[in-house]
């Protein structure tokens, strides 16, 4: 079967299609034909060894989203069944509760091998299966991506209806957690870098959109648009260059979800608006598989489409897309049809 792998060295110049034995199930173990793969800033950082020895050893298959359908089934398998569209869970350990550094090592894409594979073994306890009348491309947006926006919506930032979210950018995270507060009824603002992007936004349902390139003070003006008292939440995905600003627009005693980085991750802050506003700063690494099945079973209740760059990438070119992924002018998730 076809791969692709990092084999010899880190680095985008080191991945390499290959070919790997096809395999079969053992016992609680299942097969699945992986139909697409969506890319996430993670995978960049991974392919660099940026997580350093938890990036783990070469060689290794890289990215952490995708889906396909289970084409075999081990004795003792009762979570799915042959043809079902699934989800391989984003740590393959981690199944529920907090995160511990033991579910490390299950993560797809590093340390674990990823899904740039035409047939993946997977145990049972690490898929789940996908939203219904989804196709693989749409469900390869959820596990990872769509996930961590759940997480940082529904979970740590427990957004009620009538609360006011603020996103930054139109990634995939971002879109989704802007889809995500709307499902529960909250108020969307969101930043970005122009009008093309601003109208998709607001399509897709933002109440505002702030042109970060117009107002370099725009969690001022976020809070503002929230009433004066700033946002309940906000999803952080800029890091260091994009902090001090969040912390402007949040309301004393809400929630600044930091979830990426891609602006920086080193900050320097005051510490004392964090501690005499009471701004919790809590830090987002996606979710377990018993969250991610929540989120489909939220998604069948409360159709979302998932936002999907136009073009499409096939699987050979992987490394194309991978090299699309840092300019930013994509709009959702970048995808990889198998």
């Amino acid at each position: 079967m076809k791969v692709f792998e990092l084999r010899d060295a880190w680095g985008l110049d080191h991945l390499h299609l290959g070919e790997r034995p096809r395999p079969e199930p053992g016992p609680g173990q299942v097969v699945v034909a992986m139909g697409a793969a969506s890319l996430n800033y993670r995978d960049t950082v991974m392919m660099d060894r940026g997580y350093g020895q938890r990036s783990g050893q070469l060689p290794i298959i890289p990215i952490s989203d995708g889906a396909g359908e289970v084409v075999a089934i081990g004795n003792g398998v009762d979570r799915v069944l042959v043809g079902d569209l699934v989800c391989p869970s984003f740590s393959q350990l981690w199944i529920s509760g907090p995160l511990k550094d033991e579910y490390w090592p299950g993560i797809l894409g590093g340390p674990h091998d990823g899904v740039m594979q035409e047939f993946m073994l997977l145990d049972q306890s690490g898929v789940v299966r996908g939203p219904k009348g989804w196709d693989a491309v749409h469900a390869a947006t959820l596990p990872c991506a769509a996930l961590t926006a759940w997480s940082a919506v529904a979970g740590e930032g427990r957004v009620e209806a009538g609360q006011t979210v603020l996103i930054q950018g139109s990634g995939g995270v971002s879109v989704f957690a802007l889809l995500f507060a709307k499902m529960h009824g909250a108020r969307v603002i969101a930043t970005t870098s122009g009008p093309k992007k601003a109208a998709r936004l607001l399509e897709l349902g933002a109440d505002h959109v702030i042109n970060y390139h117009e107002e370099e003070r725009w969690g001022r003006v976020a809070r503002d648009m929230a009433g004066g008292g700033g946002v309940d939440l906000v999803v952080e995905v800029g890091g260091a260059g994009t902090l001090d600003q969040s912390l402007r627009a949040v309301r004393g005693g809400g929630t600044l979800a930091m979830i990426g980085i891609v602006a920086g991750g080193t900050a320097e802050l005051s510490l004392g608006q964090v501690v005499t506003r009471a701004i919790r700063l809590q830090g987002i690494t996606v979710g377990n598989r018993d969250m991610l099945e929540a989120m489909i079973a939220a998604i069948e209740q409360n159709p979302i489409t998932p936002p999907i760059d136009d073009r499409i990438y096939a699987f050979d070119e992987l490394p194309q897309a991978l090299a699309t992924l840092p300019a930013g002018k994509h709009f959702g998730k970048i995808a990889i049809r198998f």
